[in-house]
């Protein structure tokens, strides 16, 4: 009985919420929001400018930048497993489940070799990338070539957006903000001074590698939009611009949030309206964005923390 009721009551919901989303777009004179594939990409985009910002701010104040650039590499080997494993089996499945998998036993995997050499050198995340970059393109190579779909991966492509990976997008986004909300006291100590964490006996190995499971996690969530080759940009640009004006940890988040939202929105609208490619014009509104931010920061004679 129950269960009827809520399968009745959801398909309601969910037109009411994309008619009302139709409605709120045509106030600002755009009809974009009235399309059921821009409703599904600016759900994934706001995830992606929420938690891009909040995992690469840590990663940026750690020196980590890059591991970004691996991962993103990593995921579009799992893609292309993914797509090959289906081309195998007939398995239905989203290949961003395969990306998940794989990208997340990178990570450790590049943890791991951190910890071995004593630090997050360059050594550990190019053995990664190249690795797991040439991993795919075999891939591809025995599957016959670039499909549609593996160049939507690489390039990013808001078409490609379905009702399952938001839900498994949004999943992803809950969880890393979960997992925030409840260590992000732990993180931020582990960032800023890891010896007096380690001598306050903190498990630093074990932060360490949670987050650069979140990082893998976001990388995919990201992965549709902006491809391969753009993924890293949301989780460090927004936070370079947050940082030129801030002068605390806490409101350089705060704006580096605000800015890979609206590099998300603006980029979207841009890319709809004249017919650019998504990801990159998301990337180069987020680099506007930086660049107003370091002017703001001169001008104003702040003391941003980067």
């Amino acid at each position: 009985m129950i269960s009827t009721a809520v399968s009745l009551a959801v398909p309601g919901l969910v037109d009411a919420v994309s008619d009302a989303a139709c409605e709120g777009g045509r106030l600002f004179g755009t009809d974009m929001l009235c399309y059921a594939f821009m409703q599904r990409a600016f759900l994934v985009g706001l995830f992606i400018g929420l938690v891009g910002p909040l995992i690469g701010t840590f990663l940026v104040h750690r020196e980590m930048a890059l591991i970004g650039d691996s991962l993103s590499h990593t995921a579009f080997a799992g893609v292309a497993i993914g797509l090959f494993f289906a081309a195998v089996t007939g398995w239905t499945g989203s290949p961003l489940l395969v990306a998940t998998v794989v990208t997340v036993i990178a990570a450790l995997l590049i943890q791991y070799l951190a910890e071995q050499a004593g630090e997050y050198g360059d050594v550990a995340m190019a053995i990664i990338l190249t690795g797991a970059f040439a991993l795919g393109t075999v891939l591809i190579s025995i599957s016959g070539g670039i499909s549609v779909s593996i160049a939507s991966y690489l390039f990013g492509n808001i078409v490609t957006v379905t009702e399952q990976s938001v839900t498994l997008l949004g999943g992803l986004t809950a969880l890393v903000l979960v997992v925030l909300a409840l260590t992000h006291k732990q993180l931020l100590f582990v960032t800023f001074d890891e010896e007096a964490a380690r001598v306050a006996r903190f498990n630093v190995s074990l932060y360490n590698r949670m987050l650069v499971v979140l990082t893998a996690l976001v990388v995919v969530a990201a992965l549709q939009i902006l491809g391969v080759i753009l993924v890293a940009g949301m989780l460090v640009i927004p936070v370079a611009a947050g940082a030129k004006v801030a002068s605390s940890f806490r409101t350089s988040l705060v704006l580096a949030v605000a800015a890979g939202e609206i590099s998300v929105v603006v980029g979207l609208v841009l890319s709809y309206q004249y017919n650019l490619a998504t990801g990159g014009t998301i990337i180069l509104v987020a680099v506007a964005v930086y660049s107003l931010g370091t002017m703001w920061g001169s001008l104003t004679n702040g003391r941003p923390i980067l």
